[in-house]
């Protein structure tokens, strides 16, 4: 019997019960459209963070006290001197001290509680900061404690609304600031917090708050090895420091360092174990997507008896009934894959367009391993669920097949 005849006889047993073909393959698609889909989503957002991460911060390194990571450690670690001490370092450049003022930011009738960072103009180079409007903190700024302050975007929208805000002065705190600039807005939500802040130097700050520690430091490394440039940062300051960690204990330094490579290594983890999980999951309904399938299997080998003796009598072979069966279990497999993938592509990329109007682009990652593996699955799904009903019907003998009254 040719192939072709076996898949027009599997074609027509499929179409012959259109509606219980559908639900039979109802797990199959659930499964595989719940994996296409749940991928998708997860590597287009995964994308959309590497977007960002990569946007703002290219070999972005930042060095905090511990206190701000573990609850009762001190805050109190960084100092002015560290600052200096780093920026002599051959693979660190464009480092900026960062001290937060926590005062509330006033013009007029309006008040917000944003971020306010004093620091220097290598602060905005780091995070490739652009100016809107007017101009970013300058040297002479810091040199002379002026008090001059940059808005972020959403700062002077909060405070101004549409009025440029450039010229006129606010209040932070008990000290009033002119404003000579505007950033540009960074537009989504994962980098919100950077559009809120309100800049100003890095002297004033210190001299409006006493504070003698630093509360973290941001800087770019000169080389493309990251790791190369945090091992040196870390090094110093556990000289400066008088820490003994051979180990690389970090329990025992009182700082951390941390790089926009570790994020994205730490994304990349999280997105893996997330894919991982789903097929999990999406293997689960496979599964019971199969043993639907094999017991509608069994059932319409039960009901066809009578055609199977018959297709025996006029010289079908085992093997030929054994494919039959086989190719019509197969096949209502990869037609529900089909259907699950259509179906879960199209959905997640509605929910990456809708996504996208909220939160800035996100761009629609269809995973082609996941095309592959949904598509594998299903077919192993067939296979192995279709082999017993069809090892049972071809195994019945054609006397007792034509004698068989159903």
């Amino acid at each position: 019997m040719l192939y072709s005849d076996i898949y027009q006889t599997a074609k027509s047993a499929i179409l012959a019960h259109r509606m219980r073909s559908l639900l039979t393959m109802l797990g199959i698609i659930i499964g595989v459209g719940s994996t296409v889909l749940m991928v998708s989503v997860g590597r287009s957002f995964e994308r959309y963070i590497l977007d960002q991460v990569e946007s703002f911060s290219s070999h972005l390194i930042e060095v905090y006290p511990t206190g701000f990571e573990k609850f009762g450690r001190s805050t109190d670690s960084l100092t002015f001197s560290d600052y200096e001490a780093v920026k002599k370092l051959s693979t660190v450049e464009s480092v900026a001290p960062v001290i937060f003022v926590t005062e509330k930011v006033v013009y007029g009738t309006e008040e917000v509680s944003p971020y306010v960072f004093g620091t220097t103009k290598e602060f905005f180079n780091n995070y490739s900061l652009k100016v809107e409007d007017g101009r970013i903190l300058n040297d002479a700024d810091v040199s002379g404690a002026r008090s001059v302050a940059v808005l972020a975007a959403q700062a002077a929208e909060d405070l101004f609304g549409d009025k440029n805000p450039v010229g006129e002065r606010i209040r932070v705190g008990e000290r009033f600031y002119t404003v000579v600039g505007v950033m540009q807005s960074l537009g989504s939500a994962l980098l919100q917090d950077l559009d809120t802040p309100v800049y100003v130097p890095f002297t004033t700050a210190r001299a409006q708050t006493g504070q003698k520690f630093l509360s973290y430091m941001s800087m770019k490394s000169t080389i493309d090895d990251d790791a190369l440039a945090m091992a040196d940062i870390t090094s110093l300051l556990r000289q400066r420091h008088s820490i003994e960690n051979p180990d690389n204990d970090y329990d025992k330094d009182d700082f951390r360092a941390r790089s926009a490579a570790q994020a994205t290594e730490i994304v990349g983890t999280v997105g893996l174990g997330l894919t991982a999980f789903i097929g999990l999951i999406a293997g689960i309904s496979l599964v019971v997507g199969g043993i639907g399938i094999m017991n509608i299997m069994l059932v319409s080998v039960s009901e066809r008896t009578r055609e199977i003796g018959l297709r025996k009598a006029v010289g079908a072979t085992r093997q030929d009934i054994l494919r039959q069966f086989l190719m019509e279990a197969v096949s209502l497999t990869l037609l529900g894959g089909i259907i699950g993938i259509i179906g879960g592509a199209s959905i997640g990329a509605l929910l990456a367009a809708i996504a996208s109007k909220f939160i800035g682009h996100v761009p629609f990652v269809l995973s082609i391993p996941a095309l592959i593996a949904a598509v594998s699955m299903a077919l192993g799904t067939g296979l192995v669920f279709g082999l017993y009903p069809a090892r049972k019907a071809a195994e019945k003998s054609p006397m007792e097949a034509i004698r068989w009254e159903g």
